[in-house]
Order: C-alpha cells, then sequence, then structure tokens
C-alpha cells in the first residue's frame, strides 16, 4: 500500500500527528536503507535527481497533510492557500546529496482569512518528527529582499530556488522578487562572490584528502560558476553559452568531470552513512568498491579513485578560472585597469600590469616555440600570471614529437630564476608534459603514504618552489655557489626527483634511467648525467639516515657517502634533501630535522678525507649486495639478516665469502650469549675457530701456543657482545696434541688463568697507534720480525689495559709479521698510547 493510503486511513482513525510523523519516517527509512541498491544502477547527477525527487514527494506528503488537518473537508483549492515551497540551493538545482541538509524556504503572505503561521509552524514540526534534516527559512513575499541581502549565501542559495509545492499564484510573485534580487546590483554581488571564493579555496586547498564540495576544483567552484552566469544571464545553464564563450571540447570535459565529482560524493556520504564530504583514506576503499574500479597492474582500485578525483578536481579548476574570468571580465573593469593595460602593453593582446602578465581572450593560440620564446622574457622572481594567458598558452600548437630545437628552447628556460612560477604556468595550460613526456603517469598520482601532503606532481612543483627560497643561508650559500649548469641541472633534478613513481619496480632506480634518457635529449654533459643519476637513485638517502640510523657511528657515515663518490654531489644531495622535505608537508622538516641534517652533512665531509676508508665501505656494499641476493641469507630469519648487516668489520665481508658469513653468523646466533663454542682442524696446518659470548683469554691461549708459528688472526666483532676468532698456525699439530689444545681452550675462558711470556723484540717505528683513524676507533701497526709468543704477549697487555680488539688481521711473509689491529677508542687508549707503546716496544 502505498504511503498516502496509509496516511488516509490514519486520518480516518482519527491518528495523532505523532502517528503520522512514524509512519513517514518509517518510509523515509526506509527508501535511505535502498540507496545503496539504487546507486548502483544510477550514479552522477541522475541519481542526485532521483534522489531529490523522492525528497520533494516526502515534502508534498506532509505539506499536503497539515493542510488535511486544518481544513479537514473544507479544503480550498492549492492556489488560494498563500503559501509556496521552494528548494533552494543543492536541494534547488535538484542536486541533493543522500545525507545532506535540506535546504528549505516557505515563502507565504499575511492573508487574514488564514491562520497561516500555525499551519506552516505544524508542517515544519512533522517534518522534523519524521527524521528530515531541514535547513529552513520562513519569509512573508515582502521580506524576500531584504533577507537576501542579510548574507550572500542566502542570495546564492535563493538564485538555486526551484518550486516544490504550494500555491502557484504565489510562486510567480515569488519569481518575480527573486529575478530582481538576481539582476540587483550584479557587480557589487559578483565582486563578493569571487572574493568568497577566493577566501575558501585558501582555506580548503587541493591535499591527498580533498573535500569534494570545498577544496579548490570542487563542486563549490563550480557552483560559482553558475552563480554568476545566473546573475549575468538569468539562466544557470553552462551549456546556452557553448560556442560563444566556451569551447564545445572544453565544456565536454568539464561536465564529465563534475559528472565524476557528483558520483563520489555520493558514494562517500552512502560509505560514511552520514555526511561526508573530504575522502579521508578510510573511506577510499569502498567508495573505489561502489564505484566500480577494479585493480590493475599498475594502479589498485583505491590509487585510480584517488588519482582520477584529483584530476577531476583539476580540471574543473582551471576550468572554471577561465570562464570566471571570461564572464567577469568586462563587468569588473574600470577605466584605470584599462589604462594600466595600454600603459603595460607587451604586444598585441599581452600585457605585464604590476607584473602580472594577462592576455586578451580574443589573442590568437601561439606555438608553442612562440611561447618558450615568449617565457625568457618573464624573469622576475615576483612575475605572477593571470588565467587568461594560461587560457592563451593552453590551446598552442606543437607536434607530437618535440624538435630539437624544443629541447633547447627548453633547456635554456632552466635558467629562469622564476622557473617555478613558469613550470606551474605550463602545468595548469597542460604543456608541461608535452615538453617533458615521461610527466605522465605521475600526473595527479596520488600519494598514501602518511607523510606526503599532495599527489606526486604537485609534491614536484612544490619542491621546486622550495629550491628557489630556499630560507636556510647555508644551504643556500650551497646552490648561489653552483655554476649556470649546476643550478639548471639542479632544478631539473628537483623537479624529477620523483619521476620514477607510478610504474613497477623500485622508483629511485627507474626514475634515474628516466632523467638519464630525458637529460640526454636536452645535451647536458655526461658528468653532469651521472651526477643527476646518483642524486635521483639516493635522493631519499640523506633524510633515512639522518631520521633512522646512527649518524655518529662511522660505519653509517662511511656507507652513506660511498654512494655519493665526491663531496659535490654531497652538497647536490643536501640541497635536494633540503627542497623535498620542505614540500612533503608543513612539518617535516623542522628545526630539529635541520640541525640533524646539518650535523650528518658536516660529519660526512669530514670522512671524504678518510679515502682508504671509503674505498674499503664502497667494497663492503659490493660484497654485501651479493650477499643480500644469495637464496641462503634472504632463507634467513629477518632478525638475523639485519644484525648480519650490522657487523662493523668491513673486512669481515671482504675476506669471507658469503656462505662462510651465513655459516658464521648461523653458529653466533645459535651460541648462548653466556656460553662459546670452538672447532679445530689440523689438515694441511692447525687451525681454531671461536665463536664467544664469554670473556676469552685469548693472551693465555696463545702464550700456551707460542711453541707454534702464528701465520693469521681474524678477530670480528659480530652481534650481540659475541666474537669470532680464525687462528692459523703455519704446521700442523701432532695428534697427540689435538686434546690438550682443546683443553687448553676450554681453560682460555677463565680469565684468572696467566702465562709467562717473553718480551718481544720490537723495535721504534715498527709500531704506532693512530688514534685519529676515526671517531671510533684507532688502529695498530706492527711490522716487524717475526717471534713465537709475539701476539700472545700483544694481546695479554691489552688484556691487562681493558682494551678491546673489534677486528685483528695478522699475517706472515717472509718471516716478518704485518699486523694491523683495530681497536675500539676508549678514554684510556689514546691518553696512554706511549705508555702502551712502551710495554710492547
Amino acid at each position: 500500500m502505498e504511503i498516502e493510503e496509509l496516511i488516509e486511513d490514519l486520518i480516518d482513525k482519527n491518528a495523532s500527528d505523532f502517528e503520522i510523523s512514524k509512519l513517514i519516517k518509517e518510509h523515509i527509512k526506509s527508501y535511505l536503507s535502498s540507496l545503496n541498491e539504487i546507486f548502483i544502477e544510477n550514479q552522477g547527477k541522475d541519481f542526485l535527481v532521483k534522489h531529490t525527487k523522492k525528497i520533494d514527494q516526502f515534502i508534498t506528503i506532509i505539506y499536503k497533510y497539515t493542510l488535511r488537518k486544518h481544513f479537514g473537508n473544507y479544503m480550498p483549492f492549492a492556489n488560494a492557500i498563500p503559501i509556496v515551497l521552494v528548494g533552494m540551493g543543492s536541494y534547488g538545482r535538484e542536486e541533493l546529496c543522500v545525507y545532506s541538509d535540506i535546504d528549505l524556504m516557505v515563502v507565504y503572505k499575511a492573508v487574514p482569512g488564514y491562520n497561516i503561521e500555525p499551519m506552516i509552524q505544524a508542517m515544519l514540526y512533522l517534518a522534523w518528527d519524521a527524521g528530515m534534516k531541514l535547513g529552513h527559512r520562513t519569509h512573508k513575499l515582502e521580506e524576500l529582499r531584504n533577507a537576501s541581502n542579510q548574507d550572500l549565501t542566502i542570495k546564492t542559495a535563493m538564485m538555486e530556488s526551484r518550486f516544490l509545492c504550494g500555491s502557484k499564484l504565489l510562486w510567480m510573485e515569488t519569481e518575480r522578487e527573486l529575478i530582481k534580487i538576481q539582476k540587483w546590483n550584479k557587480k557589487n554581488v559578483i565582486t563578493q562572490l569571487l572574493e568568497a571564493h577566493a577566501e575558501r579555496r585558501e582555506k580548503h586547498p587541493m591535499s591527498m584528502e580533498p573535500n569534494i564540495k570545498e577544496s579548490v576544483g570542487g563542486l563549490r567552484d563550480a557552483n560559482t560558476l553558475f552563480w554568476i552566469c545566473k546573475i549575468l544571464f538569468g539562466s544557470a545553464r553552462l551549456r546556452d553559452l557553448v560556442p560563444e564563450l566556451i569551447d564545445e571540447e572544453e565544456f565536454r570535459e568539464f561536465r564529465v568531470a563534475l559528472e565524476f565529482l557528483y558520483r563520489v560524493r555520493s558514494a562517500l556520504h552512502l560509505s560514511a552513512k552520514k555526511k561526508q564530504d573530504v575522502l579521508n583514506l578510510e573511506f577510499i576503499p569502498d567508495v573505489s568498491e561502489k564505484l566500480g574500479f577494479q585493480d590493475k597492474h599498475l594502479k589498485n582500485a583505491q590509487m585510480q579513485l584517488a588519482s582520477k578525483t584529483l584530476s577531476c578536481m583539476h580540471t574543473i579548476d582551471i576550468t572554471c578560472k577561465i570562464f570566471t574570468k571570461k564572464l567577469t571580465a568586462s563587468i569588473l573593469c574600470d577605466m584605470s585597469s584599462i589604462d594600466k593595460l595600454r600603459q603595460g602593453r607587451i604586444e598585441k593582446g599581452l600585457y605585464k600590469v604590476d607584473n602580472h602578465i594577462i592576455a586578451s581572450f580574443k589573442k590568437k593560440s601561439p606555438s608553442l616555440s612562440t611561447v618558450l620564446d615568449q617565457l625568457q622574457q618573464f624573469d622576475d622572481p615576483k612575475m605572477t600570471f593571470d588565467i587568461s594567458y594560461v587560457n592563451y598558452i593552453m590551446h598552442s600548437k606543437h607536434p607530437l614529437h618535440n624538435s630539437q630545437k624544443t629541447y633547447k628552447q627548453f633547456k635554456n628556460l632552466l635558467l629562469n630564476p622564476n622557473l617555478y612560477a613558469l613550470f606551474s604556468l605550463l602545468y595548469e595550460a597542460s604543456l608541461l608534459q608535452q615538453l617533458i613526456k615521461p610527466l605522465k603517469p605521475i600526473l595527479h598520482l596520488a600519494q598514501f603514504d602518511g607523510y606526503h601532503k599532495f599527489p606526486v606532481d604537485t609534491h614536484s612543483l612544490h619542491s621546486l618552489y622550495h629550491l628557489e627560497n630556499i630560507k636556510d643561508p647555508f644551504i643556500k650559500s650551497l646552490f648561489d655557489d653552483l655554476c649556470p649548469e649546476g643550478k639548471m641541472l639542479m632544478k631539473l633534478v628537483v623537479f624529477m626527483h620523483d619521476i620514477g613513481k607510478g610504474r613497477k619496480g623500485d622508483h629511485s632506480e627507474l626514475g634515474a634511467k628516466i632523467f638519464k634518457s630525458y637529460a640526454t635529449k636536452l645535451k647536458f654533459s655526461d658528468e653532469a648525467i651521472n651526477t643527476a643519476i646518483i642524486l635521483i637513485k639516493y635522493h631519499t638517502l640523506m633524510s633515512n639516515t639522518a631520521s633512522r640510523e646512527d649518524i655518529y657511528n662511522e660505519k653509517v657515515v662511511l656507507s652513506f657517502i660511498s654512494k655519493l663518490q665526491s663531496p659535490h654531489i654531497l652538497k647536490l644531495l643536501y640541497i635536494l634533501t633540503y627542497a623535498d622535505m620542505n614540500a612533503v608537508n608543513d612539518a617535516i622538516y623542522s628545526g630539529f630535522s635541520a640541525k640533524l641534517l646539518r650535523e650528518f652533512y658536516n660529519f660526512s665531509i669530514e670522512m671524504f678525507n678518510k679515502e682508504e676508508l671509503i674505498d674499503e665501505t664502497t667494497r663492503r656494499l659490493r660484497r654485501e649486495n651479493i650477499l643480500k641476493k644469495s637464496p641462503e641469507f634472504l632463507a634467513l630469519p629477518k632478525a638475523l639478516q639485519k644484525k648480519t648487516l650490522s657487523i662493523q668489520s668491513n673486512f669481515f665481508f671482504l675476506k669471507q665469502k658469503s656462505y662462510e658469513i651465513i655459516q658464521i653468523v648461523q653458529a653466533a646466533e645459535e651460541t648462548p650469549e653466556n656460553d662459546y663454542r670452538f672447532k679445530i682442524t689440523n689438515d694441511s696446518h692447525l687451525g681454531i675457530t671461536v665463536i664467544r659470548g664469554l670473556s676469552f683469554n685469548i693472551g693465555y691461549l696463545l702464550g700456551k701456543l707460542s711453541y707454534l708459528d702464528l701465520a693469521h688472526m681474524n678477530i670480528y666483532k659480530l652481534f650481540d657482545d659475541k666474537k669470532y676468532f680464525q687462528i692459523d698456525f703455519n704446521e700442523k699439530a701432532h695428534e697427540s696434541d689435538l686434546p690438550l689444545i682443546e683443553e687448553l681452550i676450554n681453560n682460555s675462558f677463565d680469565m684468572s688463568k696467566k702465562v709467562t711470556l717473553k718480551k718481544p723484540i720490537i723495535l721504534k717505528g715498527e709500531i704506532d697507534i693512530d688514534c685519529e683513524h676515526s671517531k671510533s676507533y684507532a688502529l695498530m701497526h706492527i711490522n716487524t720480525k717475526n717471534q713465537n709468543g709475539l701476539m700472545a704477549y700483544v694481546m695479554s697487555i691489552f688484556d691487562e689495559h681493558g682494551i678491546d680488539i673489534a677486528m685483528a688481521k695478522i699475517q706472515t711473509i717472509k718471516n716478518r709479521t704485518r699486523n694491523l689491529l683495530l681497536i675500539e677508542k676508549t678514554a684510556n687508549l689514546c691518553k696512554n698510547d706511549k705508555s702502551i707503546l712502551d710495554y710492547l716496544s
């Protein structure tokens, strides 16, 4: 049974208003619960129109019931009752979203023969009791003009008035008043509209979580354009202005973008089950599903939704700015403006007024080559471009593929100190992706990493802005010191550092390859291109290392600079990191991070003087990369992989094969912290390997074995306070001695054990300690005659002074021993280095 028939039954039973409102509320609730199914069949504007019409039905039912209640069987003709219900705002233009407020205006005449005001009040109460979210206004006919002047929002809502029900006679009178309101003081109202428009756009800039209604490029931008059309032409139909003011193709793209935003907003309301206009990340999965997006090879459904939303908002933004300017230029123009245009004439149809470039909408579109030549002139950093100039160049003629002349012109543009403004201009005119073809995959590409505030293309532009507006004096001095080609390269690198995103694979590696190909077309030198490749490949390295690792650890610094190859590239990376971090969001580049990066930069510059260590670290990184690709390493638990790569000794990685490293770290992981394990080999020579968690009295062991000729010894500090010892002798041990050697090794974990050792003969100049080897380690060299018990004596002296060896490299060749000991720095070591040398020599 239809709701009207059910209401009739209740009226016959003298039902109360509460029972009537309850019935209507149940039907509204039932209707709202069916919207998901309706949305599948009807999306976009069609869905909104259908929803609006359904709400019309409920309001009409409530109005008719109210009349029936008040007049009973003596109901006058509808036109005779001086009440008219009018839809306003989105409800008036038949774009009411699911959970939006229903903007209702009740217009009436206070005719003495009718008790109008209580009747209106009863109707509104019934609507509220039925659960309708009314945003209502009630006015006498003669009050409309004054009401419209109270607030711009009221005026624009009235411009979109639509008859719902009530007296059509009163509606005709209401329409006449509304037309007067619409025509009143056009210039002033349009000025107010544009001011409110600019204020709203500043409050709701574009972001990764856009407000579909209020953000730049949102539905409110289109509303503003329609309101201006209504004021100027009496109609909000932009279609009526095609093709006189609006190009057919541009209008089609605009309508497609607008239709998509209608779909997104409706799906967002349905997903949130409330009024929700911000496309928060939490709603994206459900909204993308409702809109039928499916995962693809390079973009999942959520990424497709976000990117298309941003793309459509960009289209609406540019289109609205252009046509708002076209529609309002003549009405807002005055004589002083005309005089300024005449004085600032650059050429026919092109003007410079207060450092602002303006083009006539009648000026014929130029070639791309002409545009690039023009832009060379605009080198004032404070220069801005009017949307009319964007319109002028966006239709420029250009071939499908850029010529060498175009690439040369574009490269020269990189010298311009106002490059951010020029790139932003070319971006708005859709020319930047013509000049930089690899840019297309990152246009409007969303970044859901929890850090980036903007999509990739906008982030790239913001990075360029921060490069040209460096606030840190030291970093600015680094940039200012670059040669012209260096500055050109730096600008292009900063803009293209994320060019590899939106493709399958590591975006830094891909970006470096893409940049190389593009920079080659611009004819940059090989040296410049190779520098840029390193910068893009490692563009996140400095910020990640500074924020996630111990920058005071030499291994960390050496690992970092070994990838950069030169102090010059470090300086460029510092500049790039500054620009990139500032463009991510407002909180990333803070006072703390700035200080941390500066310290890291200073440590890294100093470390470039340690050429031997850099070379050693570079070779270690190559071995690490080989290790990380081996199946055996990948089979290790993640925690053990991390521990392995944290081992500080470079020699450990350089001297051991991948399988040996894996065997050692597995054995170390299995060795308890308060225990040890060892292995004795005696094939061609005696070899002892020890992994210990306990303290190891190596001086005692070597002293007891001093009758054997020590050929080679390696000591490596592993992880979890464990060490690895590899001790090799020149000769085999007698088989009968092996049980004794095993017992000696076990006894060597008793730190109270002592052995009497003969002091070796070490001449002056045959031993030295370099306390400036690095911030964490001192380096001892011993190059002397090979003597039994030499290393046993040295190790015993170290044990007495509490000196800890991080790495030992012992070699005996032609009766001379060449020993290298990397020693952990302590307060006592470098203060007492002379006394330690005296003990040994």
